[in-house]
C-alpha cells in the first residue's frame, strides 16, 4: 500500500462527511455501474470510483470528471486489476510447482 494511505485515517484521506454527502448525490444522478453498461449489463453502482487514483492529490480527489460510477464487483475486480492491485494467483501443480 502506499505511504499516503499508510499513515492516515479514512476522514483524513477525505472519505469523511463532505465525501459522503458528495458520493450520495454523484450516485442518485449516476446509478449505474458504468462498467456493467459497457458490457450491456443493468447493475445498481455503489462506489464512486477515482478513475485516475488520486494518491492524496485533493484536487484530482474532488475533481468529478475523474469520478465513475462502480458497482461493487467490478470495483474489485476489473478496476483492481486495471490498477494492479488485484493480483492473479498462480495455478499450482500437484508437484507444488506453478503452471504456466
Amino acid at each position: 500500500m502506499e505511504q499516503w494511505r499508510n499513515d492516515k485515517t479514512t476522514a483524513q484521506r477525505g472519505y469523511g462527511a463532505r465525501w459522503q454527502r458528495a458520493r450520495t448525490y454523484f450516485l442518485n444522478e449516476h446509478p449505474l455501474c458504468c462498467y456493467c453498461q459497457r458490457e450491456q449489463r443493468i447493475e445498481a453502482a455503489t462506489i464512486v470510483d477515482h478513475i485516475t487514483p488520486h494518491k492524496g492529490d485533493e484536487a484530482l480527489f474532488w475533481d468529478q470528471e475523474n469520478w465513475q460510477s462502480l458497482c461493487t464487483q467490478c470495483h474489485n475486480t476489473t478496476k483492481a486489476q486495471e490498477e494492479g492491485r488485484h493480483r492473479k494467483r498462480p495455478r499450482i501443480g500437484l508437484d507444488g510447482y506453478p503452471i504456466e
